[in-house]
């Protein structure tokens, strides 16, 4: 049982002026938050020249049904070259973890064979690499200012345009980005 701190199934928001370039405007999809670590993908930051049906001809996996060419997005910065699914629930395979009723993720080969074949999730992207914390690592960095947690409804993960992704999921929580300064005040 998760605790009620966790952010598992909630988009984590950089704010203006945190100090890490790897994560600036970053919107992160919290996919795992216990007590042993957290596990987020970046889903508004996309490597950019580099596409799915690249990374499937990479694989070998025959991208015959993939309709239009979608953008590989940087999850983050760990393990760069290891590639994972967020997608809707329509889909599950052996190795899929379903993220609090909201989405799921997948990082085996069979989820992008199912995708080329026309038998994978509806809604879906691709991210290589990921955002990774260790024990208490986040919940100690939650406690000062850089981070802002925010719902994340599929319709912002997979439907909104990427770069609309950060400043809707402020705008969700009634924050207008344009107000947010990089610089912190002192009283």
């Amino acid at each position: 049982m998760s605790h009620p701190r966790y952010l598992v199934g909630q988009l984590l928001l950089a704010m203006p002026g945190m100090g890490d370039p790897r994560f600036d405007h970053a919107a992160i999809a919290m996919c795992v938050h216990d007590e042993g670590g957290a596990l987020g993908l970046v889903v508004n930051h996309i490597y950019d020249g580099l596409t799915v049906r690249q990374v499937m001809e990479q694989l070998e996996v025959d991208p015959l049904d993939l309709a239009e060419d979608l953008p590989v997005y940087a999850g983050g910065p760990v393990e760069p070259a290891r590639g994972f699914v967020l997608h809707s629930l329509d889909y599950g395979g052996q190795a899929t973890l379903q993220v609090s009723n909201i989405w799921g993720l997948t990082a085996t080969l069979d989820i992008l064979k199912d995708i080329a074949a026309g038998k994978g999730p509806s809604k879906w992207l691709l991210a290589l690499g990921y955002t990774g914390w260790g024990e208490g690592q986040l919940d100690e960095e939650l406690t000062r200012h850089g981070w802002l947690n925010a719902p994340a409804p599929p319709e912002l993960v997979f439907d909104t345009p990427i770069e609309e992704r950060w400043p809707q999921a402020f705008a969700a929580l009634g924050v207008d980005v344009g107000q947010l300064s990089a610089v912190s005040g002192r009283a």
